[in-house]
């Protein structure tokens, strides 16, 4: 089932939808995979073409497009850079696509992504619905926003922005940060449902569909954690709470596996090397 009646307008009408087999990222693409793209292939960003970002500032309560924001920088020049084992955000849908596209993957839609994060999450799919508690056993279950929206993070979850991927652990379905840390970019057109299999010609200012909610979503004000929210932007449009993972489809050859296979080993050593540094007396 995709989508919900009772949920928002664009969410609905909910209906049934066949999904492919698919190997899923287990998280979304981290900072440091994403510079390995970068060296690799000399790419160049939408935020650096550009110049600018869209970052969110406390302070000011609001949005803004900031001169120097971008994939290394994700809040401008004055701010941190970016972690490299965190989700990789100022990436338009453009920069996702073509990251995928380099190591023989695709972006998965809108409704493989709520397939996927309906796998094993609770009786009903939902994942967390508006105000549920998202701590399991007293811990955070997700990166998400603690205290007074839009004025104060209390940063209870251990983060005030992006955490690295896989901290709050991994669903049923072995897949981790499916809701909070970073919304995820997909393959789809932001369309009503109702006009989904009709004929669409994209138009200048026609958006694509991000998916999961991020870490600056408040659980008792934001519907972005609900598995079937859905929010958009245009193509071309860098945000600091938005990334994007890969899919490969099963019957894929057994080159385009290795290649996307590269990055997931990648993710993997990585998290290991971090364990063991953790784990390793002082």
């Amino acid at each position: 089932m995709v989508g919900d009646d009772d949920g928002m307008q664009d969410e609905a009408p909910a209906f049934l939808s066949r999904s492919p087999s698919l190997y899923f990222d287990r998280t979304p693409v981290t900072v440091r995979q994403f510079g390995r793209f970068v060296a690799e292939t000399r790419y160049v960003t939408d935020a650096e073409r550009q110049g600018d970002g869209a970052v969110f500032d406390v302070r000011d309560a609001g949005w803004s497009l900031v001169r120097g924001a971008d994939w290394r920088r994700p809040a401008g020049p004055n701010g941190p850079e970016a972690v490299p084992d965190h989700p990789v955000t100022q990436v338009s849908w453009r920069d996702a696509d073509a990251f995928c596209g380099a190591y023989g993957a695709r972006l998965p839609t809108e409704f493989e992504w709520e397939h996927a994060a309906r796998l094993g999450q609770s009786a009903d799919g939902h994942v967390f619905a508006q105000g549920d508690d998202v701590r399991r056993g007293g811990r955070y279950a997700a990166n998400v926003w603690q205290g007074y929206f839009p004025l104060e993070d209390t940063g209870a979850d251990g983060f005030r922005s992006t955490s690295p991927v896989g901290t709050f652990g991994a669903a049923p379905s072995g897949l981790t940060d499916m809701a909070g840390n970073v919304w995820e970019w997909t393959a789809s057109w932001y369309l009503p449902y109702d006009q989904r299999g009709r004929p669409f010609i994209a138009r200048a200012g026609t958006e694509r569909v991000h998916r999961g909610g991020s870490f600056l979503c408040d659980p008792r004000l934001c519907q972005g954690f609900r598995v079937t929210a859905r929010a958009h932007s245009t193509p071309d449009t860098p945000l600091m709470h938005v990334g994007f993972r890969c899919v490969v489809s099963s019957d894929r050859s057994t080159t385009a596996l290795r290649r996307v296979g590269r990055v997931i080993a990648t993710a993997l050593a990585l998290r290991e090397t971090r364990h063991a540094t953790l784990a390793r007396p002082s």
